[in-house]
């Protein structure tokens, strides 16, 4: 028994001795200065285009008072009419919504004499959230028609471009590691493994931006056409790979 507990614990201090030198070698090693990675970097972006699906419009009524309770009370009730006329059409409470109120004086400037107030100006802005594409011209005509005189801009916008955004980032990343492969192999090498990779934000679409007249001027008008269009979505990325060399 002796002797086996002997020839065990020269096995395990075999062991430790074992595991004590490489250890040893492990340190050693780590110490030793790495040669830095080479990488290829690139950028990229594309686009995608899609169709939008709602619109806003920023419908506003504007009145001039002598007295600011006056232009108030116009006000009112001619933005009362012009909700009321947007209801008409089906549209809920929650697509319209206040953006703007301000109630503003008016003064007359004359050489060397004090400014002199001439009334007040009271504008009330809502943006109506237009669900139906079909129904953005008679929203219009129906606003300017009840009350309003300002439509400050007409916006299109979707409701999913996750569709249009994974497309553009598709093409993105793939124009990336083209240009990658094409610099690598210029080098006398080729691309390796993904080192890291950066997903742009991208740019949000541009939308038009329609001004309107007055009601007097378009009232004798047909109903107003609008055409949506398309939109487009861009998407950037940078990439780093792994630099392989010829042999």
């Amino acid at each position: 028994m002796l002797l086996a507990r002997t020839v065990a614990l020269s096995i395990i201090s075999a062991a430790a001795l074992g595991a004590q030198g490489a250890t040893a070698s492990a340190t050693h090693a780590n110490l030793m200065p790495r040669a830095p990675m080479a990488t290829i970097s690139s950028s990229a972006s594309a686009d995608a285009k899609f169709t939008p699906d709602r619109a806003t419009v920023s419908i506003s009524v504007q009145t001039k008072a002598a007295t600011a309770a006056a232009a108030a009370a116009d006000n009112a009730r001619k933005q009362t009419a012009v909700l009321s006329a947007l209801r008409s059409l089906g549209m809920a409470n929650d697509q319209l919504s206040t953006t703007g109120y301000s109630v503003n004086p008016e003064y007359r400037y004359d050489p060397n004499k004090a400014p002199v107030l001439t009334g007040y100006t009271v504008t009330n802005t809502v943006l109506a959230d237009v669900h139906d594409l079909k129904q953005v011209g008679k929203v219009l005509d129906t606003a300017l028609a009840s009350g309003s005189n300002m439509i400050s801009s007409l916006d299109f916008y979707s409701t999913n471009t996750d569709a249009a955004r994974q497309r553009a980032l598709s093409d993105a990343v793939l124009k990336a590691r083209t240009d990658a492969e094409v610099a690598a192999k210029a080098a006398g090498g080729s691309i390796g493994a993904l080192v890291h990779l950066n997903v742009g934000g991208g740019s949000q679409p541009i939308t038009p931006r329609v001004m309107f007249a007055a009601k007097s001027m378009v009232a004798a008008a047909p109903e107003t056409q609008i055409n949506p269009g398309q939109q487009t979505v861009t998407v950037s990325v940078s990439g780093d790979w792994r630099f392989v060399a010829n042999p």
